[in-house]
């Protein structure tokens, strides 16, 4: 009489493995590494990932509706052999797990942050903007602190080597766009990463809700890095006391502070209205050498 798998196990005998049909091995070969992809949604989320690097798509999922306002996008992916699927509103709010998903998700490769030795090679020289997050961790904030920093011509949003953040759906649908305009840069060592940005001429200036020079009555240099903390815990001490620079947002004190993505905001703002002189006083010293 056979004996069951199970009787061969306790009995001593090795146990065959279970072979799955052939349909569910090609299933799990066909599977995307979900590592390597992002999901997106958001009209202008995805556009922005079309116009920047369209190689990166793999899959486009779209409602009836949006068919002429993504025809050039449609006629790429039919010329490469890239699969779309028209569906009903139901499955787009399944797909993005969000009702804003605006008419369309696509599936595409992520791109990893630069580090910070490559990305300062590449840097131009002149004035130049970057953001240090240390702690913050929600995508809303991450997608509204991108939105300001692709308006204000931000060269680079600089994570810790420890930190977790990176760029979700929910992130790039709230920087509308703005995730495909502004790097991310991956740094080393705390210390070694605050000497390479002043090798290259960067002044560091944490961000504080009390005690930091009046951000309106500072002259901004030219090469600026905000630090920019968590809301609640704010950035880490040794961080904040390794800066150059504290500066602060005045404000009635009617509330205690902004919130971190309508900081950086305000922040940028500041920075961006310097610019120009920024630029001049550059340019005044270059011929004068």
């Amino acid at each position: 009489m056979p004996i069951s798998g199970a009787s061969a196990a306790i009995r001593g005998r090795p146990r065959r493995p279970v072979r799955q049909p052939r349909w569910w091995r090609c299933r799990r070969a066909m599977a995307p590494d979900r590592a390597a992809e992002l999901r997106l949604y958001g009209l202008n989320a995805v556009q922005a990932v079309f116009a920047r690097r369209p190689q990166a798509i793999r899959k486009l999922y779209l409602a009836e509706a949006r068919i002429p306002q993504l025809q050039p996008l449609l006629k790429w992916c039919a010329a490469h052999r890239i699969g779309y699927r028209v569906v009903a509103d139901a499955d787009l709010q399944k797909l993005a797990a969000s009702a804003h998903h605006e008419g369309v998700v696509a599936d595409v490769l992520r791109e990893a942050p630069q580090p910070l030795s490559s990305w300062l090679r590449t840097l131009p020289a002149g004035p130049q903007c970057a953001l240090w997050l240390d702690g913050v961790g929600n995508p809303h904030n991450l997608g509204a602190i991108l939105r300001s920093a692709a308006h204000f011509g931000v060269a680079a949003v600089l994570l810790p080597k420890q930190s977790t953040l990176a760029l979700s759906g929910a992130a790039a649908r709230v920087a509308e766009g703005g995730a495909e305009a502004v790097p991310l840069v991956r740094l080393g060592r705390t210390d070694n990463a605050i000497a390479q940005l002043h090798g290259a001429g960067f002044t560091l200036a944490a961000t504080v809700v009390r005690g930091g020079e009046p951000l309106f009555a500072r002259a901004l240099p030219p090469r600026l890095v905000y630090v920019l903390g968590a809301e609640g815990e704010g950035m880490d001490p040794d961080l904040a006391a390794a800066c150059d620079l504290r500066l602060s947002i005045p404000g009635t004190g009617a509330v205690e502070s902004l919130n971190v993505a309508a900081a950086t905001a305000v922040l940028l703002a500041e920075w961006a209205r310097a610019r120009p002189r920024m630029a001049a006083g550059s340019k005044a010293k270059g011929r004068s050498i």
